[in-house]
């Protein structure tokens, strides 16, 4: 590691996050202590290190040699005073303020007066820590992504008090240990983190208000939305009550309420409901899997006519069309704005029993529905992806009972994956997608970071498959803007309203890149 300026590193704190930590300074062959409180926390680190390490060997990632010089390069002990010659002490103690200050305040006492300190938080402010210090210009935070030996993403956050030189000096370290340092500002949750549980957030409230169910939310966005996991899933994975932390730590300064918890995350977490580790959060993880259900091989092919003039999504292109009188599923294709036009008068041709079907892009269907003889067959089809086997069931006030169910046999059996939702802007898919995107245009247009930044955070960090503001110029601006508007006009939340750069950057016809 030639040209790092830091050859002695101390990690206060020996959990799975901070042994994880340790781990990768060690990899990098630097001279790493290891802090704990007491002799016990102490072996429950040196646990976590072998445990970590005897993976890598049992993988053939690492030799048995390479894991004893990793292992031996980190000192273990309980004796603050030992990180008295370390260039670099990072802190990875519980997500407490007062526990972090507590620790900062020995770390000034027992650490040379040129060393950097740094702060793994990954939600709280790391100026509130860096104040209760002799040395503010010397605190920066380093939020590493678990586990950490795994995750590249290294968030570096700079206060207002910070030496520039202390935050360069911290990134090229990370870059040095083969991480990804992005450097950014001090706003609770970060990057990742803030436009991460603002999204997951918005789902809890989703589920809340029942306009969807947790499986159909989660499908939605993964084979909707191109997520590795759906919202609920990802927080049963966290840990409800970390889920529920963060948040509290973001809406304490935003005060924006999109970040204010849940109230079903909340109780959840005050029933001792979180997640995975105690059996049950959002999902029942003791009950056994259900069978997955084949879509799109049944072996009766629905009767479909296609009517219309706007945009055939790419799934319904080879879909034979047949006389409106003999079909089982009539689709209308919608064409866009205006999204109360009545259904086209050929519609009501079609035989009793038939599901009538509109692919209006905004996902309200109520105005379309309204007033028809026929009101109680009409649902909504909406494509989050013109070209996605995804297609959101979309039910009004008039659907009559069993509709939406019918019209969800009728399109599996064309191939398509599809799920439910009330007649609402946006769907499920867009409904989430579209402000977590606008947040990140916010969040671009703030200058707190930069695309490449954002777009590296989401991917490293949280495993999405491209970045927001990748996403945002590959959906389109003009599609972006509608959707809020209509989310906006909806829900009169200000959050939701289009950030001026999108509409800045529309107006010009640029993209964000």
């Amino acid at each position: 590691m030639s040209g790092v300026s830091f050859n002695k590193v101390g990690v206060v704190g020996l959990g799975t996050m901070g042994a994880g930590i340790a781990e990768v300074l060690a990899r990098g062959e630097l001279a790493v202590v290891g802090i704990e409180i007491n002799p016990e926390a102490l072996e429950r680190g040196r646990g976590h290190l072998e445990r970590s390490t005897g993976r890598a060997v049992k993988r053939g990632k690492l030799t048995e040699e390479g894991q004893r010089a990793i292992l031996d390069r980190i000192a273990l002990t309980t004796d603050f005073g030992d990180l008295g010659d370390c260039d670099l002490v990072i802190e990875a103690v519980p997500e407490r303020l007062d526990l972090k200050r507590k620790v900062f305040a020995e770390l000034d006492r027992v650490c040379r007066a040129d060393a950097v300190l740094a702060t793994n938080t990954s939600s709280l402010s790391v100026t509130d820590i860096a104040v209760a210090t002799g040395r503010p210009t010397k605190i920066v935070g380093v939020h590493f992504f678990n586990p950490a030996p795994v995750m590249r993403l290294v968030e570096v956050i700079g206060t207002v008090l910070t030496e520039p030189d202390a935050v360069t000096r911290v990134a090229d370290l990370v870059a040095g240990l083969g991480k990804t340092p992005v450097v950014i500002g001090d706003r609770a949750g970060f990057v990742a983190n803030r436009l991460l549980f603002g999204y997951l957030n918005q789902a809890a409230g989703m589920l809340a208000s029942g306009h969807a169910t947790h499986d159909d939310i989660d499908t939605a966005m993964k084979v909707g939305g191109g997520l590795p996991m759906g919202p609920f899933t990802l927080m049963d994975l966290i840990g409800l009550d970390t889920c529920l932390e963060v948040l509290e730590a973001i809406y304490a300064e935003s005060r924006d309420r999109r970040h204010a918890p849940s109230p079903l995350l909340r109780e959840l977490v005050t029933a001792g409901l979180l997640g995975r580790k105690s059996g049950r959060g959002f999902y029942d993880h003791g009950a056994p899997a259900a069978e997955p259900t084949a879509g799109g091989n049944g072996t009766v092919q629905p009767v479909v006519c296609v009517v219309g003039d706007g945009p055939r999504p790419a799934r319904l292109a080879d879909v034979p069309d047949v006389a409106i009188g003999d079909a089982d599923l009539v689709i209308v294709l919608g064409p866009g704005a205006p999204h109360d036009a009545p259904l086209p008068p050929a519609a009501a041709e079609a035989k009793p029993g038939a599901v009538l079907a509109v692919t209006d892009s905004s996902g309200r269907v109520i105005g379309q529905a309204a007033g028809l003889d026929r009101a109680a067959d009409v649902v909504g089809l909406h494509f989050p992806e013109a070209d996605g086997e995804l297609v959101e069931i979309v039910s009004t006030v008039v659907t009559g009972e069993g509709v939406a169910d019918k019209a969800a046999a009728l399109v599996s059996a064309l191939g398509l994956t599809p799920v439910h939702c009330r007649d609402r802007a946006g769907g499920i898919v867009d409904a989430l997608r579209f402000p977590y995107l606008n947040d990140a245009a916010a969040m671009l247009g703030a200058g707190y970071a930069d695309a490449d930044s954002i777009d590296a955070a989401m991917k490293l960090g949280c495993g999405y498959p491209t970045g927001p503001i990748a996403d945002l110029d590959r959906l389109g601006l003009d599609r972006a803007v509608e959707v809020l508007d209509a989310l906006y006009d909806e829900a009169r939340e200000p959050a939701l309203a289009p950030a001026p750069l999108l509409e800045e950057y529309r107006t010009a016809g640029r993209t964000l890149r």
